[in-house]
């Protein structure tokens, strides 16, 4: 029998609901790859560096998308010339949409890279009050349109609003193959319904047993967590990605910041 989503609507790309914030869950508790920023009996900060991929790689790709837009340009140039000199001919009119529409893309792509590589913070974190039952979202509403603003945002939810969801998305690459991304997303419902009022992703991997490590420590506290392998990284960390010296710092409102790491 198919399980229908529980919450309105469901995550783009829904495979299954998650426990509630406050029901036992069955998965066992665990952080991959990382270790919490920070987890203490009152908060604990989780970490979301790996929704976007190495800085220094999508720097590499814009520029790459730079050099293809002044290629492009050079053979705009070029054909421009040779029109003047004999005239328009029927191939002028076949190249000239075509490197439009590879100037148009080349430029987007480019501007999409860098200004995800350079501009973004170094993390978007989350943080969980066991003290006040409330979370803390850092979040950069960003979008794939390089020409639109992307503005920082930081908000607070109640725990008990809160929903999570397994997702997964098809996609192709270049070539035309199929290629899959799973991950978690983060809902908040409006209070007694299961009405979503906004969403943002906890995780960009096969993570389910982060959901069940954040109940864990909300219910239970940070004594039942296994330890990490890891060690706790600052979220303003630049070490591992030396493109990021360039990026804004995380910097949460003075209010909210010292509401977020202590118990009313």
């Amino acid at each position: 029998m198919m399980v229908a989503p529980k919450l309105h609507p469901p995550c783009k790309g829904w495979q299954r609901d998650l426990a509630g914030p406050n029901e036992s869950v069955e998965e066992g508790p665990e952080l991959l790859w990382a270790a919490p920023n920070y987890v203490d009996e009152v908060y604990m900060e989780l970490s979301r560096r790996r929704l976007v991929p190495s800085r220094s790689m999508l720097f590499l790709f814009g520029c790459g998308a730079c050099i293809a837009v002044i290629l492009a340009l050079s053979t705009l140039a070029e054909v421009v010339s040779d029109v003047a000199r004999t005239g328009f001919r029927e191939e002028s009119a076949l190249i000239f949409p075509f490197l439009a529409l590879a100037l148009t893309a080349g430029v987007s792509v480019a501007l999409l890279c860098l200004r995800t590589a350079l501009t973004l913070p170094p993390d978007q974190p989350i943080r969980f009050n066991r003290a006040r039952r409330k979370v803390y979202v850092y979040q950069v509403q960003m979008t794939q349109n390089p020409y639109e603003r992307w503005p920082t945002t930081t908000r607070s939810y109640n725990w008990d609003d809160l929903r999570a969801e397994a997702w997964k998305q098809r996609g192709a690459t270049l070539n035309g193959a199929a290629v899959f991304s799973e991950g978690v997303s983060l809902a908040v419902v409006r209070s007694g319904t299961n009405e979503v009022i906004e969403r943002f992703r906890l995780a960009g991997s096969v993570q389910t047993a982060i959901w069940a490590y954040i109940c864990t420590y909300m219910q239970k506290g940070p004594q039942t967590l296994k330890p990490s392998d890891y060690a706790p990284m600052d979220a303003n960390d630049i070490s591992n990605d030396p493109i990021l010296r360039w990026a804004p710092k995380i910097e949460w409102p003075d209010g909210m910041d010292a509401e977020s790491r202590s118990a009313p």
